[in-house]
């Protein structure tokens, strides 16, 4: 299921859940994202920056659910500190890299995501992730 998507920095799990409810901090950096599969928009971009399997993923309980609402429609969850640390430190030939390996998977899925597209997405990303990284906060994502 396609959705609109905001990363969002937030201190902890808690104050990250809350943003099902009550929006995204206020005080916090956010990047939201087009229209697409949540599970995609975590799980695909930390297969493609550390090149663990999907499958492996979803093994290990990835990503990790922290809030949901009407069954499923709407969800946080925690971004990996496994995929956290490479997008923090990821410089703009890696993000070029994994915006065209993201691009050619989603042809071949059907579901096309241009090159520019994907590197805007995987650059605000990053950006949150440095932001959190140096602040001392987590990752987050909802959905819905």
């Amino acid at each position: 299921m396609s959705t609109v998507v905001d990363f969002f920095t937030a201190p902890d799990g808690t104050t990250a859940a809350r943003a099902l409810r009550t929006g995204l901090p206020a005080v916090q950096d956010a990047f939201s994202c087009g229209n697409l599969d949540p599970e995609e928009a975590v799980l695909g971009r930390q297969a493609l920056l550390t090149g663990e399997a999907w499958e492996d993923l979803v093994e290990a309980g990835e990503p990790r659910e922290l809030a949901e609402e009407h069954d499923g429609e709407h969800r946080v969850f925690a971004v990996s500190g496994v995929l956290v640390a490479p997008l923090a430190s990821a410089e703009p030939p890696r993000l070029r890299d994994a915006a065209s390996a993201w691009s050619r998977s989603s042809a071949e899925d059907g579901t096309p995501v241009d090159e520019g597209t994907a590197l805007r997405m995987l650059g605000g990303v990053a950006a949150l992730a440095r932001a959190a990284v140096e602040r001392g906060d987590g990752l987050y994502c909802r959905a819905g």
